[in-house]
């Protein structure tokens, strides 16, 4: 080999590892202003309280509007927006721009985004200048964004797919507008959906008791009766409602929603309480039955509970001791029944 040669290699040795310390520079200068922007956690969301998310970072939902100060009664003039990311339940990718984003193209390439497969995703903005947004507003720049998927829901847990769909997601965003991007390790996303799974499938309950009538009735006649006892429409659902505006349980027709009853008749009546998505209770299924007992009067039906069986009066009490004992551990994992981050997670 002759010293020309030699001396070639050597070079192209030499260079390399130029372009490898360049790029070493330049990821770390760029992941230190991720870092002053977006400051990292030391505690692992899942393990923490319900005071450790309150101090989480302050992250705003985008909305697929641009009039956030008509759906956000809270925000006006310069404000932060009062939503935030749930540290717990959620797992964010960060995208700095190189320029600031005017609202209106940024909602352009955002508007279709709600979710990755079962998953929910909500849209977070910082403003250019300091300052977050639950909804973009016009006439504003925005300098990075945040995707935030829901880490588990009743469909299970986060999956590679699903996550794979939102990095590439965040990765169409970042080249369009000329941007980086951060986010944890799929791996370590994975690991953590499985966990809060695993968590939710140790707290979630269902109750429920039927109503197995003599005789069909349309569905106007067994709506017009659980009306009169105190049933009221809340969105798809017939509820019976709390103080606080949230169903303590609901009715389905023949395992139905009212709205979604095909056949011609109803002949079987099913009161659900959905304990994660109705408010702590220490009489949750005595206050159900007793509604059901008095719908079977009403009907001419019989009462029985999700076994099939007919229910008797002395079970009451020791359902309501078991499902407050499940209130009180909804309550110390850090998910206090009928709220709305709770329901995000058992839906």
């Amino acid at each position: 080999m002759s010293d020309l040669q030699i001396g070639l290699i050597l070079l192209g040795i030499v260079l390399i590892l130029l372009v490898l310390i360049f790029n070493w520079w330049q990821d770390r200068r760029v992941r230190k202003q991720m870092q002053e922007q977006f400051p990292e956690r030391d505690d692992d969301p899942l393990l923490g309280s319900a005071s450790a998310a309150q101090h989480a970072r302050r992250e705003p939902a985008l909305g697929p509007t641009l009039s956030a100060a008509q759906s956000d009664p809270g925000a006006s003039g310069n404000d932060d927006d009062p939503a935030e990311v749930d540290p717990a339940t959620e797992v964010v990718i960060d995208i700095s721009f190189a320029q600031p984003v005017p609202s209106d193209q940024l909602h352009a390439a955002t508007q279709t985004i709600r979710r990755v497969g079962t998953k929910p995703v909500r849209i977070f903005a910082e403003k250019d200048g300091g300052g977050h947004r639950a909804r973009l507003r016009p006439n504003e720049n925005y300098a990075s964004m945040q995707l935030a998927v829901l880490l588990a829901n009743r469909n299970g847990a986060l999956t590679e797919i699903e996550w794979s769909e939102l990095w590439s997601i965040a990765q169409g965003i970042a080249q369009r507008f000329d941007g980086s991007m951060e986010g944890p390790e799929q791996h370590e996303v994975v690991e953590r959906a499985k966990r809060l799974d695993a968590v939710c499938a140790e707290l979630d309950a269902m109750v429920g008791l039927a109503l197995q009538l003599p005789g069909a009735l349309t569905v106007n006649e067994v709506s017009r009766v659980l009306e009169e006892a105190g049933f009221l429409m809340h969105g798809p659902q017939l509820a019976w409602m709390s103080e606080q505006g949230i169903p303590r349980f609901t009715a389905l027709f023949n395992g139905r929603l009212p709205g979604e009853v095909q056949s011609a008749g109803v002949d079987r009546i099913e009161l659900v309480l959905d304990l994660p998505n109705s408010p702590a209770d220490d009489q949750a299924f005595s206050r159900m039955a007793s509604v059901g007992r008095h719908l079977a009067a009403n009907l001419d039906a019989e009462l029985l509970d999700d076994q099939g069986r007919p229910v008797g009066d002395g079970m009451d009490q020791a359902i309501d001791q078991q499902l407050h004992e499940r209130y009180r551990q909804l309550e110390e994992a850090g998910f206090v029944a009928g709220e709305l981050r709770t329901s995000r997670l058992f839906s």
